[in-house]
Formats: C-alpha cells, sequence, structure tokens
C-alpha cells in the first residue's frame, strides 16, 4: 500500500510500501509508476523495440552501447546529447577503418598502440533555461525517462520531464539517426515543451574536436589524443564546419553542421551567435516560450574523411552535402525506406517468443550498423566491438567468422 505521512508524530513505522511526504507526491508517485507499467508493457509486446525505463547513471555507457545508431560508415553511441565525457557519459563516434597510432614509453620500453579514433562530437547539443545552469541530468530532479531504440527504422527515441531548482517543469523528446541511404549524414531533433513557464529557452549547439580515447579505463594511463590542427569555419548564420586530422597517419577529418530552430512547421527567426573556440565550434541560440508551447531544434550533420572515395576534399564534400540536406523529416524518410529493404533480406521471424526474437534482430541491427552496406571497396572489416565503443582498440580479430554466415546468404557483396 501507500500511506502519506506527517511529521507531528515522529518517524512512525508503518506496513506500507511506501511513504511519501504529502498528496502531490503520491499523485506523482502513481503517474510515475504507470508510465513504467507501459514501458513494461511495450517491451513485452514488441519484437521490434529495444526500451528501457527510468533513468539509473550506473547504466547510462552500457545503454550507450546498446543504443549506438549507425549506416556502417559512421557510428555514433546513444550518449545524452547535453552530456560531455564523464564518470556516466561518453560520447563518440567512430568511422569504419580509421585508425591513428600513438607512441608511449614504459619502463623505459617505447611501445606504440593503434586505435580505432573517436572524432569530432557533431552530437553536442546544450539546453538552459532564463540564463540559468546548463541542463545537467544527473542533478536535475527526473520525472519521468524513458529511452527507446527503434529496431525497424534503426532510430533511437528519447523521452523526459524533468523539474528545476526554480519549479519550472519541462518536458524534452529527441531522435536520432545516421542515415543509412546516405552514409555520410546524420541528424538529431530535440523538441523541448515549456509546460508551466514562460521565459526564454537557449541552445547551444556545438561541433566539439576536444575529444580523446578515454573510453576504456585501462587504456587511461596511455596517449588519447588524436586529433590536430583543428581549424573552424562559419558557413552561414546557422552552419559551422570544423577539420581537423589524426596526428600520425595524418588523415584529414571534416564535420559540417546546420542548426535550426522550428515552432511546429514554422522557422523561428533566430540567427545564432557563432561561438568560436580552440577546437570547437558552433551557434548560440535564445528563444522565448510561454506556458504549453514548445521548440523543436534540429541539427543535421555531415562528416567526411581523407579515406572517403570520390571528393576533392573532406571540408569541401561536408560542406556540399550539408547544402543539400533537408529537414529530419526529409532525412529519416529515405532512412527509413533503406532500412525497410535491409530487414526484407536480413529479417528473422519466429512465433511465441517475441523476448528472443528482440533480441535476435537487436543483435542483427548492430551488425548492419557495424558493416559497410553500400561500399564493397571501403577497406574495413568487423571490430571485435563492432563501432560502438573503443574496447580492443577497435581491432579486427576472428569476430568476422561469426558473422560471414548471416552476411554470405544475405549480403555476399559485403564479403
Amino acid at each position: 500500500g501507500i500511506v502519506v505521512r506527517h511529521d507531528e508524530d515522529g518517524d512512525r513505522s508503518t506496513a506500507a510500501r511506501f511513504s511519501l511526504a504529502d498528496p502531490d507526491h503520491v499523485r506523482e508517485f502513481v503517474e510515475r509508476l504507470v508510465e513504467q507499467c507501459d514501458i513494461d508493457r511495450q517491451m513485452l509486446s514488441s519484437p521490434w523495440s529495444f526500451t528501457f525505463g527510468g533513468y539509473l547513471p550506473e547504466q547510462e555507457r552500457l545503454r550507450e552501447a546498446l543504443c549506438t545508431v549507425g549506416n556502417g560508415y559512421r557510428a555514433t553511441r546513444g550518449c545524452a546529447p547535453e552530456a560531455d565525457a564523464g564518470p556516466f557519459h561518453y560520447p563518440g563516434t567512430y568511422a569504419a577503418g580509421l585508425y591513428n597510432r600513438l607512441y608511449d614509453e614504459i619502463a623505459g620500453v617505447r611501445i606504440d598502440n593503434e586505435s580505432l579514433v573517436n572524432l569530432p562530437n557533431w552530437l553536442s547539443l546544450k539546453f538552459r533555461i532564463n540564463g540559468d545552469d546548463w541542463f545537467d541530468i544527473d542533478s536535475a530532479t527526473i520525472l519521468s525517462y524513458r529511452q527507446s531504440m527503434d529496431l525497424r527504422q534503426a532510430e533511437l527515441t528519447r523521452e523526459f520531464r524533468f523539474r528545476d531548482p526554480a519549479g519550472r517543469t519541462c518536458r524534452v523528446l529527441q531522435r536520432r539517426i545516421a542515415a543509412m541511404h546516405l552514409p555520410h549524414a546524420c541528424a538529431l531533433e530535440t523538441t523541448v515543451w515549456a509546460e508551466d513557464w514562460s521565459g526564454t529557452i537557449e541552445f547551444l549547439s556545438i561541433l566539439d574536436g576536444d575529444v580523446r580515447n578515454s573510453g576504456v579505463e585501462r587504456y587511461r594511463a596511455l596517449s588519447s589524443d588524436h586529433l590536430v590542427a583543428t581549424t573552424t569555419q562559419e558557413l552561414a548564420p546557422n552552419s559551422a564546419l570544423l577539420v581537423c586530422e589524426t596526428v600520425q597517419s595524418r588523415i584529414p577529418i571534416a564535420v559540417a553542421a546546420r542548426t535550426t530552430v522550428w515552432r511546429g512547421e514554422a522557422p523561428l527567426e533566430a540567427d545564432g551567435r557563432f561561438v568560436d573556440e580552440p577546437r570547437r565550434t558552433g551557434h548560440d541560440y535564445v528563444v522565448t516560450v510561454e506556458p504549453g508551447e514548445s521548440v523543436t531544434v534540429e541539427k543535421m550533420a555531415a562528416i567526411f574523411t581523407g579515406r572517403d572515395d570520390g571528393i576533392s576534399e573532406p571540408g569541401d564534400a561536408a560542406q556540399r552535402l550539408l547544402g543539400q540536406l533537408g529537414r529530419y523529416s526529409d532525412l529519416r524518410a529515405g532512412h527509413i525506406r533503406e532500412w525497410a529493404h535491409l530487414w526484407e533480406r536480413f529479417d528473422i521471424a519466429f512465433d511465441d517468443n517475441p523476448d528472443a526474437l528482440r533480441v535476435v534482430r537487436l543483435h542483427l541491427l548492430h551488425l548492419l550498423v557495424t558493416v559497410p552496406n553500400r561500399a564493397a571497396d571501403l577497406d574495413a572489416g568487423v571490430p571485435a566491438r563492432g563501432l560502438h565503443g573503443e574496447a580492443y582498440r577497435g581491432h579486427i580479430f576472428w569476430d568476422e567468422l561469426f558473422v560471414f554466415p548471416v552476411l554470405n546468404l544475405r549480403s555476399p557483396a559485403s564479403t
């Protein structure tokens, strides 16, 4: 049962399973319980959805790996867009076959390690209310939280409600994809609702080149800074370009991003303030909202490297592709069509066990996220941990043998 306690008689014992402070807390508790039951129902009923309910910091890195979006060329971990690398979060984007070698001296012996490189973070998007502190999910009061990977469409959705120290309640809905039909394109859509307050929301959309390979604890004492010579450029009042290269293999990397702000289907006239910092660039936007209103921010990104064929130069290629990208919904439509074609070849179906079917489809999705499906000439194998992180430094061992039986029948050009 649930009881509402009071402080008049001190801390009296109770047989109730839950003891709450007042009726408002009971209402909030029941709402969250209903939401969790709904999540459990979805998990049990849909073999096409992999859903996590509730925010658990200690599970975030596992969820980030399981919720990686990718297309065989590039993959991005399912990290919270507002989060920086830390104990609970690790932003990571990786390109198939892009490695760099660093050197260390240990006990007088020079050793070298070649690693799959963590690319500049295109995903970064922070927000704050009325100029207060930037939203931090690890310090906010989270009222509800749900994260779901749509296995059929390879789209990650993150939805949560929170209340800040000033008592303002917000709802946030985020979706992201790494386009399967346009392997160099990826996109993030963020919608924020002001439930019970009016004021301003500030969005900081950044391309962050100040990243390192620090995702694996046992490697952290070794060299990890793989990127140098970062240059930045404002392409338009809402677009920016960041170019860098790996320190030893000298592979150039370019990331371009366009950030636009919308209210419904109408664009907001909100030219961004250009942000140009060492190894980081982007735009800052401030918009006004009233109670019940929402604002949507779309971040479209293009990533190219010096290993890509048929381009003049990565920065030029990224700028050109970015200019061709429409809105999130436009990119998503082509992405969904491509995944529908893939599932026609790769799906495995059986009756009476949706849990097992969901797990099988999750494994198939991660295989397709890792294996280049549209480029038989790409010089890249299947890393031991896919394109989902930095364990084993992204090296390729015998794991390819395990996936060949699936690929040989369904995508022989890949093998």
